[in-house]
């Protein structure tokens, strides 16, 4: 084989194990985690999308212990804010003893748990594996650090990404998942098992997954190829295990409100009656014309209660804490370090009201003290779901409410909110069905003899 052949098969994407057998299974993970660490580690490269609450920390830690053991040499877990003292708890509990968690590159254990925005500190060369807790948060950071991560993760040879919430609105970032883990490319997932509406593949194109559906003979194909390089569990019985232990307390979802008096549409003009708003400049603009009152109510409702507020900007916040003297702020402005302290503070019951966004914060955090949210709903399902799941999930005791607090004007971010909610249901769906269909990627090769021109 030629340097050139040897070149070309470095790049091609393949379906396969990566990993080993597993040497190590803790003996109070339950049998669906066993089975999840099991064919996780024989993979070597795989997506675990667990939902909320049915133990990833558990299961990502036993990865990265089994590595430890077969390779004797250290692996990176990235976290979102706050969540690397949970793995670090987790690992007391399980009996780990080689895990720190550092904030500047210095390691000195096996096993090291970081933040993603402290990822600039750590190279590459220093890692066997590399685990990404909660990986769908990477939309929510810049370029830059989305980059640095994307970069990291492709020259490790153990990978693995853990969420709860894979791609509900659109498949297509599935494929952002896929390339990273080393398996078929992106723009090679969208041209086998995608159409472009001005049927044409534009790989400049900045909003490409809006331009893309599924092909809908292609639809099991593509489900059983997701399910070559990735385990997906709502629930233990998607796997085949017994729902015992995971049946949760009531979820109470209200609706309140908030009527917009103000007449005057996003140009500045009289009109004789309030419109509901359509676009995302007129939704954000209903949103300043009821801020007040929104907050007013969102307070009212907090009030007596261990409760977060989930707001959207910078003046939502402010006129919370202005107004509700018990509770806490988290701003972007703050330090790495202070917006820790605090999240670790509402988790030990040291705060008793929290006042955050649910871009920087909704994801990975366990709290299970605290059983009523006050949400400031937008068109993202995936802020709703992980905002809601931090309260709603194992270990939660009672029953809990969440009070959605809009403007008239808003009923199309709930509707919209609705319909991405019924289009993860049709994923995870998908994926159950097709968990043990068979895909084979067939990719043709060139084989014919070049024909030359006589003149050569």
């Amino acid at each position: 084989m030629t340097d050139y052949e040897k070149f070309l098969e470095s790049k091609r994407h393949s379906i396969g194990n990566f990993g080993f057998k597993a040497n190590y299974i803790p003996d109070i993970a339950f049998d669906f985690q066993k089975h999840v660490i099991e064919k996780a580690v024989e993979k070597g490269r795989v997506a675990v999308f667990l939902d909320t609450g049915l133990g990833k920390t558990l299961v990502q830690l036993s990865i990265a212990k089994n590595i430890v053991n077969h390779t004797n040499k250290k692996v990176l877990i990235l976290t979102p804010l706050a969540v690397a003292f949970q793995f670090v708890l987790e690992a007391e509990k399980l009996g780990i003893e080689d895990v720190e968690y550092s904030k500047d590159g210095k390691h000195t254990k096996k096993i090291i748990i970081c933040n993603y925005e402290r990822l600039h500190y750590f190279n590459e060369n220093d890692f066997e594996a590399v685990i990404l807790d909660e990986s769908s948060i990477l939309k929510n950071f810049d370029g830059k650090i989305k980059q640095e991560v994307t970069s990291f993760v492709k020259k490790i040879p153990f990978r693995f990404l853990s969420t709860a919430t894979p791609s509900p609105n659109d498949f297509t970032e599935l494929g952002t998942s896929s390339e990273a883990l080393g398996y078929m490319g992106y723009m090679d997932m969208i041209g086998k098992f995608f159409k472009n509406n001005q049927n044409s593949v534009d790989s400049n194109n900045r909003n490409i997954g809006e331009k893309f559906y599924l092909k809908p003979h292609a639809e099991k194909d593509f489900f059983a190829w997701v399910n070559q390089w990735s385990i997906m569990a709502k629930m233990p019985s998607d796997l085949g295990f017994s729902n015992e232990r995971y049946n949760l307390p009531k979820l109470i979802t209200n609706k309140h409100i908030i009527e917009n008096q103000s007449l005057i549409d996003v140009d500045g003009q009289i009109q004789m009656f309030t419109p509901i708003a359509k676009s995302i400049t007129e939704v954000r603009h209903e949103q300043k014309q009821t801020e007040e009152k929104r907050c007013a109510k969102a307070i009212e409702l907090a009030s007596g209660k261990t409760s977060v507020y989930w707001c959207n900007t910078n003046n939502e916040s402010s006129i919370l804490k202005a107004n509700d003297k018990n509770a806490v702020e988290i701003i972007g402005s703050q330090s790495i370090d202070k917006k820790e302290e605090i999240l670790l503070a509402f988790a030990n019951g040291e705060i008793e009201r929290l006042i955050t966004k649910a871009k920087m914060t909704s994801m990975g955090l366990n709290w299970q003290h605290c059983n009523h949210s006050v949400f400031f709903p937008t068109w993202s399902y995936e802020q709703y779901y992980q905002a809601i799941r931090r309260f709603w999930r194992f270990g939660q005791k009672n029953d809990v409410t969440i009070d959605m607090v809009i403007s008239d004007g808003q009923t199309r971010v709930l509707e919209a909110l609705e319909q991405k909610t019924q289009k993860a249901i049709q994923l995870h769906k998908n994926l159950t069905e097709n968990v043990n269909r068979s895909f084979e990627n067939k990719v043709k090769e060139f084989n014919k003899e070049l024909i030359k021109p006589k003149f050569l």
